[in-house]
């Protein structure tokens, strides 16, 4: 709703969507600090350019690995309001979506999203809880991973961002409650690689390593440093008084609810307003908690991309988040 704020949607870091770079060696050194760097340097220019809007209240929101790049430009920009000789940004809340914050709780929230979810086998669930310690599991445990792969292996051939939704190109996808269609993916990628497209939207495709996609796995393999957790930046900005919502759709597989909710706990900060229910055109939305400088939020229905699937509930979301209120309990 453009009475609720304006946005602008960003693609980070360079190589990402019609993002580029004119030195093609930035391409092998993407990380989160440089990530985080870029971003801010694209706030900062963007302010000197439409300066009209250096005074208005500034929200950061994003999903999946933006769990990592949100509260790490927060962190910048908060540094540098303090240190630097910029303009002040005034940072007011950050939202995370079935965001990627905490390593350990990922991988348990995962393990027991497929568990309850009967999408794994007893014998599988087991081996990995008893046998593994989710706190120290890094990349070398190629046991434990290997492991945690015929889990996934285990629950066959399913979309993991919708663990309910029908294939593309499954003969069922239409007879489905989501009114999500599982081949949008598809879709856009033949979209955006379409020269007409691509010349409306004053793209400079000339200077991408490679075409619009969804996904990049040449990012992905060159990824330079990423923490663990970013529980302890997060806990930074509580401390600093930012609004911080973290809400997850409930049928994603990915990045499951119960990540989210195991890394709420781990931050261990007390609840304000006891779990209820919140409801949007008369029907559950999702439920809340109110905890002390957060707040968590789910969203029934909604796999990965929350808006992609519950459209009205997400607007009820975003606006509840940029007016500092808890979704409508009734």
């Amino acid at each position: 709703s453009l009475s609720d704020a304006n946005i602008i949607f960003l693609e980070s870091p360079a190589g990402v969507g019609f993002s580029y770079s004119n030195i093609t060696s930035d391409y092998k050194v993407n990380g989160d600090i440089r990530t985080a760097r870029d971003s801010y340097t694209f706030l900062v220019s963007w302010l000197a350019r439409f300066p009209e809007y250096k005074t208005r209240d500034f929200f950061i929101a994003g999903e999946s690995y933006a769990g990592h790049y949100i509260p790490q430009l927060a962190q910048a920009i908060l540094y540098n309001n303090q240190h630097a000789n910029q303009t002040i940004i005034n940072l007011r809340g950050i939202a995370m979506g079935n965001a990627l914050i905490d390593l350990e709780t990922m991988m348990k929230g995962t393990v027991d999203f497929y568990w309850t979810h009967a999408l794994m086998p007893d014998e599988i669930y087991h081996g990995l809880t008893s046998s593994y310690n989710f706190a120290s599991l890094n990349s070398s445990d190629k046991v434990c991973l290997e492991f945690i792969d015929q889990g996934d292996a285990a629950a066959g051939n399913i979309y993991s961002y919708d663990i309910y939704a029908p294939l593309c190109n499954s003969s069922s996808k239409f007879n489905t409650v989501s009114t999500f269609d599982p081949c949008s993916e598809n879709y856009i990628e033949t979209y955006l690689n379409n020269p007409r497209v691509q010349e409306a939207l004053h793209a400079n495709v000339t200077g991408l390593p490679y075409p619009w996609q969804s996904c990049s796995g040449e990012i992905n393999r060159n990824w330079k440093d990423k923490p663990q957790t970013v529980l302890p930046i997060i806990q930074e900005l509580m401390a600093e008084g930012i609004r911080i919502w973290v809400y997850s759709g409930d049928t994603d597989g990915a990045l499951p609810v119960t990540c989210t909710r195991y890394a709420v706990k781990k931050l261990g900060t007390p609840v304000r307003t006891a779990w209820y229910p919140w409801y949007t055109q008369g029907e559950v939305g999702g439920y809340a908690v109110g905890y002390q400088n957060l707040t968590f939020v789910t969203v029934r229905g909604a796999g990965h991309f929350v808006p992609s699937y519950q459209p009205a509930r997400a607007l009820v979301l975003f606006s509840s988040f940029i007016n500092g209120t808890l979704p409508p309990p009734a």
